[in-house]
């Protein structure tokens, strides 16, 4: 039995990977500091006795033996990393810090949860890896964008100076049951306002794309990646299936059966206009491609939602 820390448990991504790594036959240490983590996400696997949690803010150093570590600890939507900017900085370039010394420590794997947005306002399409993106250093969004690039080059340097055995995954935009009403991202920003019978809100001229991947499918790809030895990446973990937000604002609309009238609003500085990943390499790699498709999915998230609210 391993014993895996999760940084970031409580979160949406981090539930979804302690339960998924319990039923795998691991001890799991949930480690959040509740800032957009929710006991309500974890609540179902206290009973358990492989399950622990512990309340700690990674930018602080954390001394736990383990044999891994997913760290997925940070704000990951606007409105929350856009809170307090330099507390986001922190948990990407502190908390990554802290996380690779516990692992040098343990002689632990350790994955780092990256994101699409390294890639910035990307003037490649699809995304590939290889891409070193367009990122506005000044602009409000850099503290999570620069945040994360830093934390990779800390997880590339620990890996050639200390040896750590790292992987690093590229995260595109994720959804399902456990995302947080007022998180502000668009999947949940819709499904709220369609049951809520609000208008729905669209930035922009709803032209802009995403590319949508379900949360199972996403688990079971970060899971993938940690137990493999081919590469240390970075892998993009998404769908390729490609939506305008408009087309996504109709589908929500007609799947909730609401009367919600759309809405246009400015579009926020530095938003991407495109995003959509090359998943090469995961069909290479890790022999994985998502199998949800976003009306399936989307089924399930409006079901979840309808519960919460």
């Amino acid at each position: 039995m391993k014993t895996i820390v999760v940084t970031g448990g409580a979160g949406f991504l981090g539930s979804h990977l302690c339960e998924y790594l319990l039923k795998k036959g691991n001890y799991v240490i949930c480690v959040d500091n509740f800032f957009t983590g929710n006991k309500d996400n974890i609540l179902h696997l206290i009973c358990n006795k492989h399950f622990e949690i512990l309340r700690h803010d990674i930018t602080e150093p954390l001394f736990i033996h383990c044999d891994e570590i997913y760290n997925l600890a940070c704000p990951a939507s606007p409105v929350h990393y856009q809170h307090n900017p330099i507390k986001t900085m922190k948990a990407s370039v502190l908390g990554m810090m802290n996380m690779l010394g516990m692992a040098r420590r343990n002689n632990a794997k350790i994955l780092q949860a990256s994101t699409s947005e390294v890639y910035g306002n990307p003037l490649e399409h699809p995304q590939k890896e290889t891409y070193w993106g367009n990122v506005n250093t000044l602009g409000p969004r850099a503290c999570y964008d620069e945040g994360k690039r830093a934390a990779e080059t800390l997880m590339m340097d620990y890996h050639r100076h200390n040896g750590i055995d790292i992987r690093i995954v590229r995260i595109f935009n994720t959804y399902g049951p456990h995302m947080a009403i007022n998180d502000g991202r668009v999947v949940s920003n819709f499904i709220t306002q369609a049951l809520k019978g609000q208008p729905i809100t669209i930035y922009g001229d709803g032209q802009q794309t995403r590319s949508f991947c379900y949360v199972n499918d996403l688990i079971e790809g970060i899971f993938r990646m940690m137990n493999q030895d081919q590469t240390i990446g970075p892998i993009n973990l998404g769908n390729p299936k490609e939506f305008t937000i408009k087309e996504l604002a109709e589908m929500v609309v007609r799947m909730t059966n609401s009367q919600s009238p759309i809405e246009f609003k400015e579009l926020p500085q530095d938003d991407p206009i495109r995003r959509q990943p090359d998943i090469s390499l995961a069909n290479h790699h890790l022999f994985w491609q998502p199998t949800v498709n976003v009306e399936e999915g989307l089924k399930q998230t409006i079901e979840y939602f309808k519960k919460i609210l």
